[in-house]
């Protein structure tokens, strides 16, 4: 994924928030509406945690140290994750709690033309910023749907973007919503319940990032047409006549590490072995650039030791368990 199609997205979203924040705390020190100053909260989180994502990425370019090898691509996953953290607490939280006191002590919305005509805006701007993200999303995603999009994204400044302006825009028709209803019924109460609702939304919204997050964090292998691709270029058919098992991760969005154990012929000569090693480390960055980490291990093929299956004393993290009852 493109780091510059994140980029433009995440700067569309900032100034659109910066300006509708400002704009939903001028209507609420008018109105003393608190879907007003639930969303002005939101807005002012949505911009820090933009703020974060574009220090994620500027973090992640720093070159690789001694003591961090293979660089610093997964800062963009941590801040991104700090997003999902900040949206849960500052966002979602506080929406809710100011929800549950306007419930309980409701009054009437003053000069109502404040908050109306800055929701009004406020959509007007969120489209804008939503429309940015969709635009850049577009042209990564393929024939993938949006819900595929978000949960197989190895970059996270789209998903994240696209989330909280999607997000933004629903809270703003609840906010709309609550004010109506209270305008019209001159029932306060009605002003809490869409602050509530807007505070259950991001908070739903905060734990499906946090999730996706986490699962880049822990570390994910490339995709499936990535992985066929590496194997299809691993092997020559000549030196290299096929894969034994191999392991894939990503990095960081833009960085893979390629792990193989690949079968060659018994009497190849060592300078042989490691030519045609140099040979398919080249092809397979020709067809998957960001395969940038690859360790390559000859061996012979077995068919007899092929057939025993994978040991699982080798894998990562432990022994495999063994299904019940077995």
């Amino acid at each position: 994924m493109s780091a510059s199609g994140g980029t433009r997205a995440i700067v569309a979203a900032l100034g659109a928030n910066l300006a509708i924040a400002a704009s939903k705390f001028v209507a609420f020190a008018f109105s003393g509406s608190s879907s007003m100053l639930a969303e002005g909260v939101h807005s002012l989180a949505d911009s820090g945690n933009q703020f974060l994502l574009l220090i994620g990425g500027k973090k992640a370019q720093r070159e690789a140290t001694p003591q961090h090898p293979f660089g610093y691509g997964r800062e963009r996953y941590i801040y991104a994750f700090l997003v999902s953290i900040v949206l849960f607490s500052v966002g979602g939280m506080f929406a809710i709690y100011e929800g549950i006191e306007k419930i309980k002590h409701p009054h009437e919305i003053e000069n109502w033309y404040w908050p109306v005509g800055v929701l009004v805006f406020a959509i007007i701007a969120e489209g804008f910023s939503f429309k940015t993200a969709i635009k850049e999303s577009n042209e990564l995603r393929g024939k993938l749907s949006w819900s595929q999009f978000i949960r197989r994204a190895k970059a996270p400044e789209l998903p994240v973007v696209l989330l909280e302006d999607f997000g933004a825009l629903i809270g703003l028709v609840l906010a709309l919503g609550g004010v109506g209803l209270a305008l019209l019924t001159g029932n306060g109460v009605w002003d809490g319940i869409g602050t509530v609702c807007i505070g259950v939304l991001l908070v739903l919204i905060a734990l499906v990032l946090a999730a996706e997050t986490k699962s880049l964090l822990l570390g994910e292998a490339a995709g499936i047409e990535e992985v066929k691709k590496i194997e299809a270029a691993m092997v020559d058919g000549d030196t290299v006549t096929g894969v034994i098992h191999m392991r894939t991760l990503h990095l960081g969005p833009e960085e893979l590490l390629v792990a193989a154990k690949i079968a060659v012929q018994h009497d190849d000569t060592a300078a042989e072995v490691a030519k045609a090693i140099d040979a398919a480390e080249a092809r397979i960055r020709a067809a998957v650039p960001i395969a940038r980490v690859i360790y390559l291990e000859p061996d012979i093929y077995s068919e007899a030791e092929a057939a025993k299956g994978p040991d699982p004393e080798a894998t990562p993290g432990g022994p495999t368990p063994h299904p019940a009852g077995h």
